[in-house]
């Protein structure tokens, strides 16, 4: 059986997108918890869940989340219900008000700048290969985009390095925790 989610992604438009689960995360998913998605050619945005189900999308081939990013929801039914009615009142988006309501560090995206933390005293031989590699490349340029660190990396998916170089307090996205 295919598992799916509903999701809000932080931009202006007027409906959900779909993507496929594993039966293991469709278990553990939960409406009001983020996700990284994919979205066009090489972006990443964090979606919120407002639905788990079975039923994939019509038009298109659903792509797979690249990470869950909450162990429990961040938004719960009853503040989603709300995010739904300020979307009619006020005639804007469910993403609008997504992008309104949650702090900019919930809100990881392609675009997001990855910044050296000079305070943090870095043993380099306790890094592993991606992470070092991202650390050599902070020392010449003072920022970086997560699109530039997925090219640096050959990683489609880089959330997992930039969170062990988060937990290891190396490097804060726009100077705060992902």
């Amino acid at each position: 059986m295919e598992y799916f989610v509903n999701v809000v992604l932080p931009i202006p438009l007027e409906r959900h997108f779909t993507y496929s689960i594993t039966p293991n995360e469709a278990e553990f998913l939960r409406p009001g918890m983020r996700v990284a998605v994919p979205f066009g050619k090489s972006k990443i945005y964090t979606a919120l869940v407002i639905k788990v189900h079975n039923k994939p999308p019509e038009v298109y081939e659903a792509k797979e989340i690249d990470q869950i990013l909450d162990e429990v929801p961040l938004v719960n039914l009853i503040q989603l219900k709300h995010w739904e009615w300020i979307s009619n009142y006020y005639m804007c988006t469910m993403g609008e008000v997504m992008r309104s309501a949650l702090p900019s560090a919930f809100l990881l995206e392609s675009e997001t700048l990855i910044l050296k933390n000079n305070e943090a005293d870095v043993d380099e031989s306790q890094l592993q290969d991606d992470e070092f590699l991202v650390f050599e490349a902070l020392q010449h340029q003072s920022t970086l985009k997560v699109h530039e660190v997925s090219v640096i990396v050959n990683r489609k998916n880089v959330l997992p390095v930039l969170n062990r170089l988060h937990g290891k307090e190396y490097n804060l996205p726009e100077g705060r925790g992902l």
